[in-house]
């Protein structure tokens, strides 16, 4: 089975009566003019490629459909809000996203929809999913500093430099850390509050690691080689029943662009 993504810009512009009808309309990013509200929408298809495109879909369909059916709906609705002095809180962005789903579950031939996530920040998100789609998907993602050394006490030197290569160096090296926390909560149950989800990371993990030594300041640490497996997995560990309601879905790891680690639980 195929899947087909495309990550949609947008701009909303929540005081204008009616969206500009030459917004959105660059392939490569939104165009507006004035202050705006940037959003992304992403959008996962599954079905069968077309022997005579090699397609699924062409993206510009995509595009397309996104800028006639949904700005205007958001648009609408995000601008109802504003004006009202209404906050557009999470329960209210997961019911834009529902109607989202309802508006371009037809508008795809034989694609189907497999999964919406609306960026609403460089660091948070929210998602659906057809194989799961009573519940709501909210991401977050941190930012902490730490160093570490990889190194096995029951290695020999020259094992440790084989196995973990300038990672075992004795005086320990730095990343700029990027972890991702998912939770999962029902549609019909939305009390979690990103604030709160901020809070509970931050409290909980963030302020464990952030500008530590690993394997000094750390206790789990101690006996535990610090790799970004094992801080995936010991984040989870710490925060897996801390969400109340809301489940916790996956922590990922960046340890570089290139390298990270994504954690499910036992």
């Amino acid at each position: 089975m195929h899947k087909l993504a495309r990550q949609v810009p947008l701009t909303i512009s929540p005081l204008l009566s009616q969206p500009d009808k030459n917004q959105n309309r660059s392939v490569a990013g939104p165009s507006d003019e004035g202050l705006t509200i940037f959003l992304q929408l992403g959008v996962e298809l599954t079905g069968p490629v077309n022997p005579d495109t090699g397609l699924i879909v062409n993206v510009t369909t995509i595009d397309d459909k996104v800028h006639e059916h949904i700005v205007p709906l958001l648009s609408k609705h995000i601008g109802q809000d504003f004006k009202q002095g209404k906050r557009v809180d999470i329960s209210e962005l997961s019911r834009l996203l529902y109607l989202t789903w309802d508006t371009l579950s037809d508008k795809f031939d034989n694609a189907a929809l497999n999964k919406l996530t609306l960026t609403l920040n460089p660091f948070r998100k929210i998602s659906i999913n057809s194989e799961d789609k009573e519940m709501i998907y909210l991401s977050e993602k941190f930012e902490f500093a730490a160093t570490h050394r990889l190194w096995n006490d029951d290695f020999s030197e020259k094992q440790n430099f084989d196995v973990f290569g300038k990672c075992a160096n004795p005086s320990g090296h730095g990343h700029n850390y990027t972890a991702e926390v998912v939770v999962k909560l029902p549609s019909d149950r939305r009390s979690l509050h990103l604030g709160s989800l901020e809070q509970i990371v931050g409290d909980n993990f963030i302020n464990l690691v952030d500008h530590r030594n690993l394997n000094v300041d750390v206790p789990h640490f101690a006996k535990t080689i610090p790799t970004v497996e094992n801080i995936a997995a010991f984040a989870w560990g710490i925060l897996a029943d801390k969400f109340g309601e809301a489940k916790l879905h996956c922590v990922t790891i960046w340890e570089t662009d290139k390298t990270y680690c994504s954690y499910y639980g036992e």
